[in-house]
């Protein structure tokens, strides 16, 4: 799949794509990118770009929608979902009138249309049959990852991270083999350690804090429960995080990713980032690439706290790191934390 992808980043286009297979989360993944390689701008993409479902179009209509011109740029894209489930003509006559149709645009498909046809998993034999037959050139399969260890170590590789052994062991553990859970929870963790300058490197603390053994206990729910102003689940959510991974250890990686947190709060408090276009914003907050993702939340959670509120909260973690490196007096971990969590709510 990678051979595919860095043709398609090269510009080397296929007119016809025949994703199979269960997962879904990859085939949407590489539509993304064929998607960015054959238009200049997102104008241009979302006006010619056809999102269709194979129980609505026979395969005759799929061919005739396929042979239109695009408008306004040279290429269009058109993705046909379900297609293992596209509906059959009424009759046996038709059916092979339907199908001949269709081999023969295959044969010769128009060139400025990019096809890309997304079916779930389909029987070995049926594979073998029209009109999925005539797609053996254009055919890529996307089976259940057999081997979710290796595909997660691969795909933080792509990003430039790396898991410690003991990260990955506790990662694959906690997680449900399948591309899309595996991809978004790497996701989560790289902006998490992100704010940790160093190595590129997932550690053990680090997938605890972000998956853990319960995903009620991890920082992404903190965010949550902050935003929801609940000092209870705050507090709760923090004391199973630093149980997870030692008191003073635990604290000092929620004080950074808080830190972190309220201080892309506050850059987004300001009225000249707010009007800038999201990409710009998401630079600015420093998340890139899929972390982009994120940026809804962040918009989200800036209803719930005011620039007071975030100037609060960082400087309350600043005291609480000073804290932590000896240099303001505290009792014990916990009481450093129960402190923190009322100055953050107060």
């Amino acid at each position: 799949m990678d051979a595919l992808k860095k043709n398609i980043l090269s510009g080397i286009i296929s007119p016809v794509y025949f994703l199979y297979g269960p997962e879904s989360y990859l085939k949407e993944e590489l539509a993304t990118i064929i998607r960015s390689a054959i238009f200049p701008s997102e104008s241009d993409a979302a006006s010619n770009t056809h999102i269709l479902y194979g129980p609505d179009l026979t395969h005759g209509e799929l061919v005739s929608k396929a042979s239109e011109y695009p408008m306004f740029t040279s290429k269009q894209l058109i993705v046909v979902r379900q297609f293992d489930k596209i509906k059959k003509p009424t009759t046996k006559e038709m059916q092979k009138q339907h199908d001949e149709k269709f081999s023969r645009y295959i044969t010769n498909p128009a060139e400025f249309t990019v096809l890309i046809l997304d079916a779930d998993q389909i029987d070995k034999k049926e594979i073998e049959k029209l009109p999925f037959s005539a797609l053996k050139k254009y055919r890529h399969e996307f089976p259940i990852i057999k081997a979710p260890d290796l595909f997660a170590s691969n795909r933080a590789k792509m990003s430039g991270w790396e898991f410690d052994p003991d990260a990955l062991k506790a990662f694959t553990a906690y997680i449900q083999p399948s591309a899309r859970e595996i991809c978004q929870e790497i996701e989560k963790i790289i902006l998490y350690t992100s704010a940790r300058s160093g190595e590129k490197r997932i550690t053990a603390p680090d997938v605890y804090d972000c998956v853990g053994i319960s995903r009620t206990y991890n920082v992404f729910e903190l965010e949550k429960a902050l935003s929801a102003r609940s000092l209870r689940l705050c507090s709760g959510i923090s004391l199973m995080i630093m149980d997870q991974e030692g008191q003073k250890e635990g604290l000092g990686n929620i004080v950074r990713f808080l830190t972190t947190f309220y201080i892309r709060l506050w850059k987004l408090s300001l009225p000249e980032v707010q009007r800038l276009p999201q990409a710009e914003i998401a630079k600015i907050l420093g998340l890139y690439g899929k972390q982009e993702y994120f940026l809804k939340n962040y918009l989200a959670y800036t209803r719930s706290f005011s620039l007071q509120d975030t100037e609060h909260a960082i400087a309350a973690l600043r005291d609480a790191d000073a804290a932590l490196k000896g240099l303001l007096p505290y009792p014990d971990e916990k009481y450093l934390l129960l402190q923190l969590m009322q100055k953050l709510l107060g």
